[in-house]
């Protein structure tokens, strides 16, 4: 299958590109930089020059291709705090590559999160069949009704730490980053809310399973962890650090934990057993608290952001 991939130089696209390439798929890859660019033709990727922002390319290349899978998203501007923008953009993208693939019955993957659950399910898991809030919502909505327009259409959830060596710039690298900055690793009040999780690899291989498989209108959660204590994560990034983790207060949060203060509050415990059952998913990589134990967060000195 010719595939176009959005953000496939990113974390997660650059262990889908082998992912595919190794089921013998061929891979179109969005590139905006240079850099991008070079790395994607280096690991054998056709490049397409463009960005979100092109809306025209978008469709030729969804067009041209037999199946689409849509990773990027503007994190430059979401975490500097034009959340809104970043979720305009991507909505935007969503739908003109989605009207390029109507009434094909191509397959068309889109890229959502776990977090969105959070007020929905509060005091149980959230499964796939959950209907989330917050502003991501939208273009996960907007890619489902595509299954209604003759589009194989799917959306994963991703839990909101996709870890791995591959991740440099994500939630878990951001909290390394303030804790060095704080001199403590923080979470909020007794830190018994939960955050799911998933290694990179596995989260990979879900996309090219949906891609495969998937029927329309599939809701899919890409979570390994179901549900990891806050504390608990703080206490592992305190220990690779060699610092003590440390209960604040509500008011705090802002200071100490900037644009992840509301989301590190959040209680996210999400099910996977849905997806794991319709696409024969089984995650086999380490799992959050492994993976930090192995110390390559902490081998570097990322900024805070």
């Amino acid at each position: 299958m010719r595939v176009f991939v959005t953000g496939a130089s990113g974390h997660i696209g650059s262990a889908l590109v082998p992912e595919l390439l190794a089921a013998g798929h061929k891979v179109v890859g969005l590139a905006r930089s240079d850099s991008s660019a070079a790395a994607l033709a280096s690991a054998g990727v056709e490049v397409c020059r463009g960005s979100l922002d092109d809306l025209e390319g978008l469709k030729a290349a969804a067009a041209a291709a037999e199946g689409v899978i849509h990773l990027a998203f503007k994190h430059d501007l979401a975490f500097t705090g034009n959340f809104a923008a970043a979720v305009t953009a991507d909505l935007s993208a969503t739908e003109a590559m989605g009207a390029a693939l109507e009434g094909s019955g191509k397959p068309f993957v889109a890229t959502s999160g776990t977090l969105s659950l959070a007020f929905a399910t509060r005091g149980r898991a959230g499964i796939e069949e959950d209907d989330g809030g917050g502003p991501r919502m939208v273009s996960e909505n907007a890619a489902i009704a595509l299954g209604k327009r003759g589009v194989r259409a799917s959306a994963i959830r991703l839990a909101p730490t996709v870890h791995s060596v591959l991740d440099h710039h994500g939630f878990v690298p951001s909290l390394v980053a303030m804790a060095r900055k704080n001199g403590f690793a923080a979470y909020v009040g007794d830190g018994a809310n939960r955050w799911p999780a998933v290694h990179t690899l596995d989260a990979a291989r879900l996309y090219r399973l949906a891609l495969e498989a998937a029927p329309a209108g599939s809701r899919l959660h890409g979570v390994a962890d179901e549900g990891i204590p806050f504390r608990e994560l703080a206490e592992a990034i305190g220990r690779g650090l060699g610092l003590r983790a440390v209960s604040i207060a509500a008011e705090e949060a802002g200071k100490h934990l900037g644009f992840l203060a509301a989301f590190a509050q959040l209680d996210n415990l999400t099910s996977s057993a849905r997806t794991r059952e319709l696409l024969r998913w089984q995650p086999t990589h380490p799992g959050l608290l492994a993976d930090l134990a192995e110390r390559h967060y902490f081998q570097a000195s990322p900024a805070a952001m």
